[in-house]
């Protein structure tokens, strides 16, 4: 079995991604939540807060228990929701690895608009592929998805360490962006692409077109003075030694 895991880039640590932190810090809050829900409760929950396209786009009705909020706030409530603890630790790991840096470019305040405005994006797209489905979609993905668009635009020469293990090999590998990212991408495009796409709880398309939005969005977004596509700063490809003091929290 190979797992490839990121744990880092080398941006510098310029200041505390208070709005990263927050978001991460709101999602893990309501799956506390939702955690300690029965499980008719927790099921109702993702139905009244999860985004069902029939719904949205008026196909569909929930049963009037399950209206909370209205159709269109369920593209944004749907967002801090998360099926598992490894759907909610996959997500938080990548935003708070990618989301620090897009962070120090935008700042908080348009951090945190750019990340809705990537969800509904991604929420949207997805909707639109089964514009009829009745399954609720829920996670940070992709918003997520939108943080790592604006990474690859703002950092394509970035280095990220990436934990490879395979079987009794470790290693720490320093690997660019550009490929690790661009990997990504390509992976939720021919999943989206192919009969895969279809099942259950896989919203490849919300990847796709949150990651599009983010790098069509983050030049919009970013603060004055502040570049694209910046240089290396360290090797890529080299063994790197794990980091002790500092990870992705920070």
């Amino acid at each position: 079995m190979l797992l490839a895991l990121p744990l880092h880039d080398d941006t510098p640590r310029i200041a505390t991604p208070i709005a990263t932190y927050g978001l991460a810090a709101a999602c893990c809050l309501v799956f506390l939540w939702q955690a300690s829900l029965p499980p008719r409760l927790a099921e109702q929950a993702v139905y009244s807060l999860g985004m069902v396209p029939a719904v949205l786009f008026g196909h569909a009705e929930l049963a009037a228990h399950l209206r909370t909020v209205p159709p269109f706030l369920t593209i944004f409530t749907a967002m801090f929701l998360h099926g598992g603890l490894l759907h909610l630790g996959g997500n938080m790991l990548f935003l708070c690895i990618f989301g620090r840096a897009v962070e120090y470019a935008l700042g908080a305040s348009r951090l945190l608009l750019f990340y809705f405005i990537c969800g509904a994006a991604a929420g949207l797209t997805q909707a639109l592929i089964d514009p009829a489905s009745t399954v609720p979609m829920i996670g940070a993905s992709g918003a997520i998805a939108g943080i790592l668009g604006a990474y690859l635009v703002l950092h394509p020469r970035g280095n990220v360490v990436v934990l490879f293990w395979f079987i009794i090999i470790v290693r720490f590998l320093s690997v660019p962006a550009v490929i690790l990212l661009g990997l990504w991408f390509l992976l939720q495009l021919m999943g989206a692409l192919s009969s895969a796409a279809g099942e259950p709880g896989v919203a490849t398309w919300a990847h796709v077109g949150g990651f599009i939005a983010g790098m069509a969005l983050v030049p919009l977004f970013r603060r004055s003075g502040v570049r694209l596509f910046h240089p290396a700063r360290t090797s890529s490809f080299t063994l790197a030694p794990r980091r002790r003091q500092r990870g992705p929290w920070g």
